[in-house]
């Protein structure tokens, strides 16, 4: 590819979730703060909401990566889209817990007792990270918040850290499990990146895949990077990888407006997912153009 043109050890711009690449200047950084003040303090539920692409996923991971495996145990299903007795067996399964083949609703959760007392008894925090936990149906939400209640008279046996787009926020708000609800104690919510804070995250994940240059990216291309990718750090990645091989292609040594304009124009989510206010701009203009031609066809009908 280009790493070698432009100097650089590896891709910067790779949408897999690596925590080497984690940008600590933004709600990403306040978020991790908050999860390890919350699992320090042995609260029970903890809820991080943010739109697609914003950066769940390695929050999560390095989340986990930041806490101590001597003082806690921790488990990562990325698919909760389970019923209640396959998220049990799924946590069980994640925590290493041995039951036997044909075991009950009734038998996993006192299997489950017994490895959080355990825990607790060799002075362990155990923590279930749970992403994409807006597609979680209700019945398996109201089962985790069953399995929370295992406590002793000091703290939570269990802490749960709930990871989902917005739409998370309406199932929560669904009143069968209104008492779930009430049990979250920290809640964050990862914003899109400013302006500057777009540019700050393109030259930083340069700088750590090895880049050199003070400034690969102009100004000007940073602009229309941020304009198209509305600060969301996926499509932020994806544009400018796109834009690093256009510049590439052309032998160019600084990554220019124009090339940005290439990659918007070869990435199809960018030109569907065109803002709110444009759609509603297009519409009303369309609206407004048929208006015409229909009120000057009886204008011009009724002069005749």
């Amino acid at each position: 590819m280009y790493e070698a043109y432009f100097g650089l050890k590896e891709l910067p711009f790779t949408i897999t979730p690596d925590t080497s690449f984690f940008f600590s200047r933004s709600s990403h950084q306040d978020a991790l703060n908050t999860l390890l003040i919350a699992a320090r303090s042995g609260e029970g539920f903890t809820k991080v909401v943010g739109e697609v692409g914003t950066g769940k996923t390695l929050l999560c991971r390095k989340f986990l990566s930041a806490l101590d495996h001597k003082e806690f145990l921790t488990a990562y299903l990325p698919n909760p889209y389970l019923d209640p007795m396959g998220l049990l067996l799924a946590i069980a399964d994640d925590f290493r817990i041995r039951y036997p083949q044909y075991v009950s609703q009734h038998q996993l959760l006192k299997l489950l007792n017994r490895f959080l007392l355990e825990a607790y008894a060799q002075k362990k925090r155990v923590v279930v990270c749970l992403d994409e936990s807006q597609a979680m149906p209700l019945d398996t939400l109201e089962s985790l918040r069953l399995l929370s209640n295992l406590e002793t008279e000091r703290r939570k046996l269990l802490q749960v850290v709930l990871f989902g787009q917005p739409e998370l926020d309406v199932r929560l708000a669904q009143p069968s499990i209104r008492q779930l609800k009430q049990r979250i104690a920290f809640s964050c919510e990862l914003l899109p990146l400013a302006l500057g804070e777009t540019e700050y995250y393109i030259a930083y994940r340069l700088q750590v895949a090895g880049c050199r240059h003070p400034r690969l990216f102009s100004h000007e291309a940073g602009r229309r990077l941020f304009k198209a990718s509305r600060g969301i750090p996926r499509l932020v990645n994806i544009l400018a990888h796109k834009s690093l091989l256009a510049a590439f292609g052309e032998g160019a040594r600084k990554v220019t407006e124009k090339h940005v304009r290439l990659a918007v124009a070869d990435t199809e989510s960018i030109r569907v997912a065109s803002p709110f206010k444009e759609r509603i701009l297009t519409y009303l203009t369309a609206l407004l153009i048929g208006f015409l031609i229909v009120a000057g066809a009886l204008v011009w009908g009724g002069w005749l």
